[in-house]
């Protein structure tokens, strides 16, 4: 080896250990801060490579649970870069231990100005663990925000609304605030529809026409006997008869609302005015001597909002006639309100009964 290329080796041998800067007696030179940026490169490219063996995993086992996944997926993210850091301050030259000095300081420093990112890191890890707040969960905070958790991130969640608009929310505020996770327990979930009727319909055929509209609209779950659609009578208002159609929704209709409510609204017009129901408008008494070329009894059929029946009578318009027969007026005779109650009062009372670890048979007496 020729003395030019011992010269060169020496003058880069003394710039790579020339030192920067010194940090309480550290000397920081230019090879422990390029072994410092390799460390942390290399830590960052084992987190995403851990992230895309765990993320194939779970698309090769989809009956693996995917929020699990995800927590250990961002877990093992923030692990892997702190190890990265630690290993990047030990090549550079700095030990851990001198940074009990600036833990103080960065005490201090959270106290302050770095309050809000510390308070939002913490409940993201909280988040994570917790599992109340899962990445697919249909969550709404407040009246006015509604959507799908798509991830949960360092700082911030990020939720996509029904209109495809991505909302960034910090976390301490599903921490802090009171959240609405309408996914958390089932993937199912009840919509209630209310429409409102013309005084002296028949409710049965009404309760008819609102079970037909369910039936039309292809979010109505099936199969399950203990959620059939039902219709409840829930007012006599100042100008209508008002029900209501408690609709349970399929996995895929869980997740919207407006559009959901509207496709059944659209179904209970076509089916109401296929039975000639009247829907009512607001409603006020009048005393008039004729109604449409109405008088006597007609016209104050027609005051009470029977005026397809008045005017069919009238031979101005003709109003379908449904007639049902005992069997099928018998069934949606039903009180479907009055018998969904007493289910509930009866599991209440056999969910009571285990609890204290009596029979729910027994009468009271006979248990003391």
């Amino acid at each position: 080896m020729s003395a030019a290329a011992l010269v060169d080796g020496a003058d880069v041998a003394r710039l790579v250990q020339y030192p920067l800067f010194q940090v309480s007696g550290v000397t920081v030179t230019p090879a422990g801060v390029l072994s410092a940026v390799v460390a942390l490169l290399l830590a960052w490219l084992a987190s995403v490579l851990v992230r895309r063996v765990i993320r194939r995993y779970g698309d090769r086992h989809p009956n693996a649970n995917q929020a699990s996944l995800y927590t250990v997926s961002r877990l093992a993210h923030y692990t892997v870069l702190i190890v990265g850091v630690l290993l990047a301050l030990d090549m550079t030259g700095i030990p851990v231990g001198k940074f009990a000095v600036f833990a103080g300081a960065l005490g201090v420093g959270l106290g302050f100005g770095l309050q809000a990112i510390f308070s939002n890191f913490v409940s993201g890890l909280i988040l994570l663990f917790d599992r109340s707040l899962k990445v697919g969960d249909f969550v709404e905070l407040g009246a006015d925000l509604r959507g799908t958790v798509r991830a949960i991130n360092i700082r911030a969640t990020l939720i996509t609304t029904n209109d495809n608009i991505d909302v960034i929310v910090p976390n301490a505020e599903f921490v802090s605030g009171r959240v609405v996770n309408w996914t958390h327990r089932s993937v199912n979930r009840r919509i209630r529809v209310p429409f409102g009727v013309a005084y002296g319909v028949d409710k049965e055929l009404v309760k008819k026409a609102a079970l037909e509209a369910a039936e039309h609209v292809p979010f109505t779950l099936t199969g399950d006997d203990t959620r059939k659609p039902q219709v409840w009578l829930v007012n006599f208002g100042d100008n209508a008869v008002e029900f209501m159609l408690a609709v349970w929704l399929t996995e895929e209709a869980a997740r919207r609302n407006a559009a959901i409510k509207a496709a059944y609204l659209w179904e209970l017009d076509s089916a109401l005015k296929r039975y000639g129901i009247e829907i009512p408008f607001p409603q006020r008494d009048l005393h008039v001597r004729s109604l449409f070329g109405l008088d006597g009894a007609q016209a104050f059929a027609a005051l009470r909002g029977e005026a397809a029946t008045a005017l069919a009578a009238s031979g101005t318009v003709s109003a379908p006639e449904v007639v049902l027969s005992a069997a099928e007026r018998a069934a949606l005779a039903k009180n479907d309100a009055q018998g969904d109650a007493e289910r509930e009062i009866a599991q209440d009372i056999e969910v009571d009964a285990a609890a204290s670890g009596d029979d729910p048979d027994t009468p009271p007496s006979a248990s003391r």
